[in-house]
């Protein structure tokens, strides 16, 4: 049975479908305004921007090349996480590269991902319900799933082991960071985020893909009844992906516990200060207030500029030195629900720090129990 999600989007699909059945039948393209001369001056703009340091990230290689932007997916180096939005362009119709949509919002927010995928996404890209494609066993909020239902719902989105991945979200960079982690947990490295995601995108004058109907819906809505199948025990379809569990990068609640008193790792929480002070209450209800004993806060939005893009190198280690994290230390990173988290993982993976871990449960496992410590700014 595919997750309620699908199931409510589904039926809307199909009424629509009925009613249009003859404008549905292939995506259709939005055509960006900007002229073909466009690339060149985003490139131009591009290597100025990043010349004066002297230094030009190889994910912008296909930006600053000149007029042929069409470089192989190969060299893209695994060290850094992201590539931009010219560098995806340049890329987009290469055979092994998929792009996913991994748009997840907070419940404020009202906003529906599957919703928004229709109405506008990049060319080809998959749908990755990031709710969808967790463990069926817990109540806590797209907590990992197991290596079988992982690479079940991967199978069914069409994914291979030989496949390069870019991940992008509606928000510019957000829950992108999460299927990024997702992949490498279960041993994919060949996986980036797209600065900027969607927004930046649209706003570099790309075309954008509509598609009420389509087979990427179908893919989305097998990947959710694949997990489902393999939670029941029931038989699925051929598996196309492989996974190689990396223990290392996903904590649980008691490793957490032991860290308090060990301190092997450096704990930093990516929540808002207020929640982390136990100022703010929660957003989700039975939740104390506060953060775990000897963590640091560094919000996520402070490894962001305004338009969402992760920062340069020497800035996020500013970031990281003014909160006391060293680079030479181990790194867990938790959050609300193991989004943001991988954010800050993320941007230690762009200073060279592939190994942090994420407590997967977060703040809403450990302030959802009786027995687990809590500081607040006034306990301190």
């Amino acid at each position: 049975m595919a997750s309620a999600l699908f199931a409510r989007t589904l039926l809307g699909h199909r009424l629509f479908h009925s009613s249009a059945h003859s404008v549905c039948q292939k995506p259709q393209i939005f055509t960006s305004l900007f002229n073909k001369r466009s690339d060149l001056l985003r490139a131009d703009s591009a290597y100025t921007k990043y010349r004066v340091s002297g230094w030009v990230p190889r994910v912008m290689a296909s930006s600053v090349a000149g007029a042929r932007a069409d470089f192989s997916t190969q060299s893209v180096s695994t060290n850094e996480p992201v590539v931009s939005v010219d560098w995806l362009h340049a890329n987009l119709k290469e055979p092994d590269l998929k792009v996913l949509d991994a748009s997840w919002y907070m419940p404020d927010e009202q906003r529906n991902p599957i919703q928004e995928y229709q109405v506008a996404h990049i060319p080809g890209a998959l749908f990755f319900d990031v709710d969808g494609i967790s463990d069926r066993t817990t109540k806590l909020p797209h907590m990992l799933p197991s290596e079988d239902a992982f690479a079940a719902a991967v199978s069914a989105l069409g994914i291979e082991n030989k496949n390069d991945l870019v991940v992008y979200d509606g928000k510019g960079l957000f829950s992108a960071a999460r299927v990024w982690w997702m992949f490498r947990a279960f041993g994919h490295d060949r996986v980036w985020v797209l600065d900027g995601g969607l927004p930046r995108w649209r706003a570099s004058g790309y075309d954008v893909e509509s598609s009420a109907s389509g087979d990427a819906i179908l893919k989305a809505s097998a990947a959710s009844e694949a997990i489902e199948k393999v939670y029941k025990g029931q038989t699925v379809g051929p598996t196309t992906f492989q996974t190689k569990f990396q223990p290392h990068l996903v904590w649980t609640l008691e490793q957490v516990k032991k860290n308090i008193e060990e301190r092997t790792h450096q704990h930093i929480d990516a929540r808002g200060k207020a929640r982390f002070d136990g100022t703010a209450s929660e957003p989700r209800k039975g939740i104390r207030s506060g953060h775990v004993p000897g963590s640091k806060c560094i919000p996520f939005a402070q490894l962001l500029d305004a338009s969402a893009t992760l920062l340069p190198a020497d800035e996020l280690k500013k970031r990281f030195d003014d909160a006391g994290i060293t680079l030479e230390s181990p790194v867990v990173a938790s959050c609300g629900t193991g989004v943001t988290a991988c954010i800050l993982a993320l941007g230690l993976h762009r200073l060279g720090k592939s190994d942090v871990a994420v407590y997967d449960g977060s703040w809403t496992e450990w302030g959802a129990q009786s027995d687990t410590p809590i500081n607040t700014s006034t306990s301190l």
